[in-house]
């Protein structure tokens, strides 16, 4: 997603009460459109961030988002459980935690739980972390948590204080800090890591996040050639990236990734917000096409995609939630 995705879907809050923005959120009327509902769990999610000086206020707004982990759509309730983790909100934490250990929810939505465990840096939830990363049968799930394991031990360490990290451009609180600025990495070298699978995955993740905060054609050539990796999780987070960093120059690539029948889900309906966020006119009749995609997951990334695509053509500043 753009830099711009949070402020697309957002909207003043004073319009609507908690109650009116969980309504949208979780489709009480059954007619509500998905990007709406999108726009509501954003501005409960502000609402969230405020646990400091609004304790109760953020409390009742976390518990509202966590409702709609009882919805049927797969997109919404991942990202669900993406905001709850950029909240910083520790109400979040136990939520998401039962989320992760339900195994009847979809691999997607358990993943981007881990990972929001790993944003919250919840030391209390190294245990579940540290068992489904051990037992869980998907690979996306142990590779998640084995990552959220990382950053949450990273975040805690002495050697973390000491490293110099580049100041992102970007606001979310990613899988893994960037690689340190005290050594003068060149691409072809974090390249060469990003696509090293001896390493350790947090590693690779933190060469990838390097490479966005670069974020120039070369940059964006070589997190690319991520695509080629046999893990969803791994490409998925490429194509997030790209997202966030606007560059048309990976068009072709993400257009190449969507159109892949048998990529995983969860990499393909990334490539559609990505290409949504990019906004070029040729991205236009390819989220089109993918409006009648066979995952329901891919069809629902590509209505948010074009909802964004629009934002991102338009002079509008605001939307409404209904």
């Amino acid at each position: 997603m753009s830099t711009n995705f949070e402020k697309h879907f957002e909207v003043d809050v004073d319009n609507c009460s908690m109650e009116q923005l969980r309504d949208i959120l979780v489709n009480k009327s059954g007619k509500t459109p998905l990007a709406n509902r999108f726009r509501a769990l954003f501005n409960l999610k502000g609402v969230a961030e405020e646990f400091a000086t609004k304790p109760e206020e953020a409390k009742k707004a976390t518990e509202y988002i966590a409702e709609a982990f009882g919805d049927d759509s797969e997109l919404l309730k991942h990202e669900v459980a993406y905001v709850l983790g950029q909240t910083k909100n520790m109400t979040g934490a136990p939520l998401l935690r039962d989320v992760l250990a339900d195994e009847q929810q979809q691999c997607m939505v358990r993943h981007e739980a881990a990972e929001a465990l790993g944003a919250l840096n919840d030391v209390e939830s190294l245990p579940i972390l540290e068992k489904y990363f051990k037992e869980d049968p998907l690979l996306e799930i142990r590779q998640t948590c084995e990552l959220a394991i990382d950053r949450i031990k990273w975040e805690t360490s002495e050697g973390a204080k000491k490293e110099s990290l580049q100041e992102s451009l970007y606001s979310s609180i990613d899988p893994a800090p960037p690689l340190s600025l005290q050594k003068d990495y060149k691409i072809p070298e974090l390249k060469a890591i990003l696509n090293d699978q001896s390493r350790p995955l947090f590693e690779r993740y933190r060469a990838m996040f390097r490479l966005r905060d670069i974020g120039n054609d070369d940059a964006c050539l070589a997190l690319a050639s991520g695509f080629d990796d046999p893990s969803a999780l791994f490409k998925h987070e490429i194509a997030y990236v790209f997202g966030q960093i606007g560059n048309p120059i990976v068009v072709p690539h993400l257009k190449e990734v969507l159109e892949r029948e048998q990529e995983a889900p969860m990499v393909r309906h990334e490539a559609a917000e990505a290409l949504g966020s990019i906004a070029t006119d040729d991205v236009l009749p390819v989220l089109k096409e993918h409006l009648k995609d066979t995952d329901a997951v891919v069809r629902e990334s590509a209505i948010v995609a074009l909802d964004m695509y629009e934002y991102e053509n338009s002079n509008d500043l605001e939307y409404a939630p209904v």
